[in-house]
Order: C-alpha cells, then structure tokens, then sequence
C-alpha cells in the first residue's frame, strides 16, 4: 500500500504528473499524438471486434506476454484505452481498467481482491447494486462481509485474519454521509487491507483517494465522467499490478467496454470539471432553498453548514459535489406526491448527467435494501 498523505483544507492536486491542471489533462490525457500535417482532432472510434497481424510469429509474441499489440476487443481496444488514459490521469493512477458498467468495476475489483473465506469491511450505506452483491451473490461465493457506519464507529471489533478489503462509498449513496478518508485509510494500512473506494459521487475533481494511500478506485463512468445520460459504462483505477489483475477479470467475466460507448466516456471527460463546478454551484443553490422550505423535514447535502459532515467534507473534498437529498415532513406519501409533480426536473433514477433529475431511491437504486 501507498504511504497515507495528509489531509489539509480542500485540497487535492492541481497540477497532474504531465504538468497540467485537471482541465488540461481531462482534455488531451489518453489520447493519441494529433500533431502533424492530417492528424485528426476528435478522439478516432476503432469499430471493430477483432485486429490483423501481418504473421503467426507477432500471435506467437502476443500469447507469450512479448506484445502489447491489440487483438481482440474484450481484451483492449484503442479508444477504450483513450478513455482509461483520461481516468487514470485524473485519479492521479498508473492505469485504468474502462468496463461495460459500474457494477462491472465493481464486481470485478472486489472479486479481483477477494476469495473464498474472505471477509470485506464495508460502509452500510450504499449504492444499491453493490450493496445487492454482498448480500446476495457473495455468501454463495464464500466471502463474509461486515458492514460499519460512516462514522466507522466499532471497525477494529469487526477485523480479524480473514479480512481482506476495506470498501467504502463517500459521499455515500444516498443519504450524503462523509467516509474520513485520513482515518479509513489509516485503519487500512494497519491491518494490511486492500482498501477500494467508489468515488463516482465526488468524482476526482473533488477528491484523489489514491493519492491519500488507497489502492483502488472504482466508477460508475455513466454518471459524471460521461455526464450527458447516453451510456452505460464503468472504471477503476489504481497501480499498474491492480489495473492488471482487475483487467484480468473483465476478461474474464465478460464485462469489456464497447468502443463506442468508451468514445462518449472519452468526450464527456473533456467537460468534466466544468460540469461538475456548475453542478455543484445548482445543488448548494437547491440545497439553501430547500433547508428553508417550511415543508422540508431535513436536507442531506454536505455544503450546508447543517450537515454533520460539512467540516469533513471542507477538510477532503474540494466542492461538495452534485447530488443532494431530502426528507419531506409527510414521509413517503409526501414524497411521492412531489415526484409526481415535478415539471423541469425529470423523474428518473441516475445522476451526474447536464439533467437534473429527482428519483425515490427506495423504488430504484435501492428497493429490497432490508431483506
């Protein structure tokens, strides 16, 4: 594991390893050399399945591990590697691995770091695929998961040999609690865990947990990295030894982005920091009105002074990211009714698109949560 970096306020890395700003390097990061007479501006769309070689010595060299060369799409693909070269850039990672959604990263990254007898700490409060995967599909693999709260409250009672990950979410998913990424990490390293973090609601311009110690970072790249609601895709990120082992599994389980939804991953990275600064601006805008509406229980959106995380999140994140949530005083019933009468923002379960959307989790990203 990494060496764990200090926290101080707000801050996050403003210059990448290439000497450019985030904006710079959400631009040009992973793309091919475009200087030259006839060099194409746009990011090229490789549309095809399988790639040629000129003799059975460079398939020879391929299957040996001698060659890098491309030859089959599930295995790597140009502009998918455009989109990874994007990613790993801003998270401030050797490399990236782009997948065909989030819960590919997701599924891929943990059972990449895990077998059968393990056992994995992870936050309760969760997006509701990953959480659907724990609790469903990994008893049946042989692998114990433990859930803590965000406050990490009672984590050393909850270690012991068998333990091998370290996963969380912050901002969490969907009630906004803040992770301290200073303390997880520390804990982390203590006990030798392989700590992987779902950083889709900050997304890296708020937050670089890799550079703080963390091994892996994951994504659902259909939310703000993509960022106009037009595909489905996912990410990790982390060291080449990791990006490696996880790419392995892609493979393997079949979870390979497409060339063309990595093309719109690519192009939507380009606008990410702008997006998310004009997001961000929208939510606290959204966030102060409602905290003020006399029909509003409470709000969860870490920018507010309210939050019991603000501090937190004024301390590691830089911004306080796009998504917001609220509790109305007439409970579910109230709720529904203000879903049913929204008429600019779209009722739909997704975030971090140019859309704003408003969704009852409990009926999307999150039914079935206490079975």
């Amino acid at each position: 594991m990494k060496s764990t970096a200090s926290l101080q306020q707000g801050t996050r890395p403003e210059v990448h390893a290439n000497g450019w700003g985030p904006q710079t390097t959400a631009i040009h990061a992973g793309e091919p050399n475009r200087h030259g007479i006839g060099a194409g501006v746009g990011t090229p769309i490789s549309r095809t399945s399988t790639f040629t070689f000129s003799s059975t010595e460079e398939m020879k060299l391929w299957a040996e591990g001698k060659s890098k060369a491309y030859i089959y799409t599930r295995y790597g693909n140009p502009t998918v590697a455009v989109a990874e070269g994007k990613i790993a850039a801003l998270e401030g990672a050797e490399a990236a691995v782009v997948t065909a959604s989030g819960m590919a990263a997701i599924s891929s990254a943990l059972l990449g770091a895990l077998k059968c007898g393990d056992e994995v700490i992870s936050t309760a409060q969760l997006y509701g695929g990953t959480y659907r995967l724990m609790r469903d599909e990994f008893p049946d693999m042989g692998i114990k998961v433990n859930h803590v709260g965000a406050d990490l409250g009672g984590i050393e009672s909850l270690v012991n040999t068998k333990t091998k990950v370290l996963y969380i979410e912050t901002p969490t998913n969907p009630t906004l609690r803040l992770v301290d990424l200073e303390k997880a990490i520390t804990f982390a390293k203590k006990h030798n865990l392989i700590a992987i973090i779902d950083n889709t609601f900050a997304t890296p311009v708020a937050q670089q947990p890799l550079a703080l110690g963390f091994d892996i970072v994951v994504h659902s790249a259909t939310k703000a990295l993509a960022g106009h609601s037009d595909v489905i895709a996912g990410a990790a990120a982390g060291s080449q030894r990791w990006m490696e082992r996880i790419r392995h599994m892609v493979i393997d389980l079949g979870g390979s982005a497409d060339p063309e939804a990595a093309f719109l991953v690519a192009r939507g990275i380009k606008t990410l920091a702008l997006r998310v600064k004009r997001q961000e601006e929208n939510a606290l805008g959204v966030a102060q009105f409602l905290e003020k509406h006399p029909k509003v229980a409470r709000v969860h959106y870490p920018g507010l002074a309210s939050h019991p995380d603000h501090a937190l999140a004024k301390r590691q994140m830089r911004g306080f990211g796009s998504m917001l949530a609220f509790d109305l005083k007439g409970g579910l019933e109230a709720a529904r009714k203000f879903c049913d009468s929204v008429k600019l923002f779209l009722l739909a379960a997704s975030l971090g698109g140019v859309e704003s959307l408003v969704v009852l989790p409990i009926y999307t990203s999150h039914y079935n949560m206490l079975a």
